[in-house]
């Protein structure tokens, strides 16, 4: 525990390391795994194919690195925004523990091809039901620490880790609902149509109570502590705080467009998906207006490009996003490679860069001491930026080019290109993509070289004041 301020940050400090160890191996099996799209001969069956590792790709990234790295400010901006130490820095401690070891489950169950193929739900009932008592220790002390505290005002930051809390733990326990049959398998609670639509508003909305409400409270409390002045308008982020999250829970069936699923459940989810601009854009004009007369930290302060190309990112996501939703334009690019760059232009562009921001921030005061160098803060953020721009446009044109192939007809009516060659056309692309994937990998290691030099100066430091 920090004695000076009475908040438990040793256990952020080890939620911080670990997501970041969790979001290396991401990174290093996405880049893998985007060889063997370009080199199939890459495939080594039967645990290091494609099929076995794509979702491992997907747990560690957003639940290993993403999950991770929330918990962790959580747990720091709450004790802060309420003036309160955390309720129980011991089951915190727990939570930690819980968290590795049910990561670590993950990798090994769908390594071994224990999936129940729902997409970011793939976990067996075992590991599933260890992720639920995980996901009410981290509420519980959460919440706790809220209704104990002494600062009377609920800054913005607070309501999204709320939100987060909540919305998470419902859209789990409805998707994970499952009969099991032995220790190893189960099946839905759900058949058909119905377990396509549950799938799916769990799905999208794990985008929202996952990968949208949780960096926009991170980015809401240290976009003002980096510029050093505060959000353009606390009224206007709670008014589209309330507003997102009413209208983020009826967009799921938009993944659905052109199928079984009833036409007013699609159109219901189309609809909010367009309205979902307007709340969405107020968080990217919240962070644009706070930098009126700041513009030029963007020039001098590391943190600040981070953090304002991070909002970019999810403003351009949440105009994606909308379009995506309308029938037409979802029956041209949807099953095509437009998907992961709009996918991976959300989780390496806008997430990615907010935390990599707020552990730049956060590190070497946990630590008292200084970040070990900023111009590797700076190569790290221009690679990591060309590295996910490479990735995500090239994914683009590759989506655009494989709809057009794949809708052009001849005069009869039959389809002029078949899907091999479709995929032909895509190779160089997915050539392109895996460098992309190589840039944004460079970067990463050296973000984890300087946060690791931060660190070794920070104990050096403690040990000399002790000697």
């Amino acid at each position: 525990m920090n004695q000076q301020e009475g908040y438990a940050d040793d256990i952020v400090k080890g939620f911080v390391i670990w997501s970041m160890v969790w979001g290396l191996v991401a990174v290093l099996v996405g880049v893998f795994i985007s060889f063997q799209i370009a080199f199939p001969q890459l495939n080594f069956p039967p645990y290091l194919t494609y099929g076995r590792l794509r979702p491992i790709h997907t747990n560690a990234g957003i639940f290993g690195w993403g999950i991770g790295s929330f918990m962790a400010f959580f747990i720091y901006i709450t004790q802060r925004l309420t003036r309160t130490s955390l309720w129980s820095p011991g089951l915190a401690k727990v939570q930690l523990w819980l968290f590795n070891v049910v990561i670590a489950l993950a990798a090994v169950t769908l390594a071994m091809g224990m999936n129940r193929s729902k997409e970011y739900a793939e976990l067996e009932w075992p590991v599933a039901s260890l992720v639920v008592v995980l996901w009410v220790i981290f509420a519980v002390n959460i919440v706790m620490t809220i209704v104990k505290r002494r600062e009377e005002q609920m800054y913005i930051s607070l309501w999204y880790i709320l939100a987060t809390l909540v919305g998470v733990a419902v859209l789990y326990l409805v998707n994970n609902a499952a009969i099991p049959v032995s220790l190893t398998k189960s099946y839905s609670a759900y058949a058909g149509a119905n377990d396509a639509n549950v799938q799916w508003w769990y799905g999208h909305n794990a985008v929202a109570m996952v990968l949208t409400t949780p960096p926009l409270a991170i980015f809401y409390y240290f976009l003002p502590k980096a510029t050093g002045v505060p959000i353009y308008s606390h009224r206007m982020g709670v008014v589209a705080f309330w507003s997102l999250i009413f209208m983020y829970l009826w967009t799921g069936a938009h993944h659905l467009l052109w199928t079984p699923v009833p036409d007013w459940v699609q159109t219901l989810a189309m609809g909010f998906s367009v309205m979902l601009i307007a709340p969405s854009w107020a968080a990217v004009f919240n962070g644009y207006f706070s930098m009126n007369g700041q513009w030029h930290q963007m020039r001098e302060n590391y943190l600040v490009k981070f953090l304002i190309f991070g909002i970019t990112f999810y403003g351009m996501q949440t105009l994606q996003g909308p379009s995506q939703a309308v029938r037409t334009f979802s029956a041209f690019i949807h099953y095509t490679d437009w998907v992961p760059g709009h996918v991976h232009m959300g989780t390496l562009g806008w997430v990615s860069l907010v935390l990599f921001a707020a552990i730049y921030y956060t590190v070497p005061r946990l630590y008292h001491t200084e970040v070990y160098s900023v111009p590797l803060a700076n190569v790290h953020f221009w690679l990591v930026l060309t590295g996910q721009l490479i990735f995500s446009i090239t994914m683009w044109i590759a989506g655009v080019q494989q709809a057009a192939m794949l809708n052009a007809t001849n005069p009869d009516g039959s389809l002029h290109y078949s899907f091999i060659e479709t995929m032909v056309e895509l190779y160089p692309y997915w050539h392109m993509r895996a460098l992309g994937g190589v840039i944004y990998l460079a970067g990463l290691l050296v973000f984890l070289y300087n946060i690791y030099q931060t660190i070794a100066g920070g104990k050096t430091q403690a040990a000399a004041q002790r000697a």
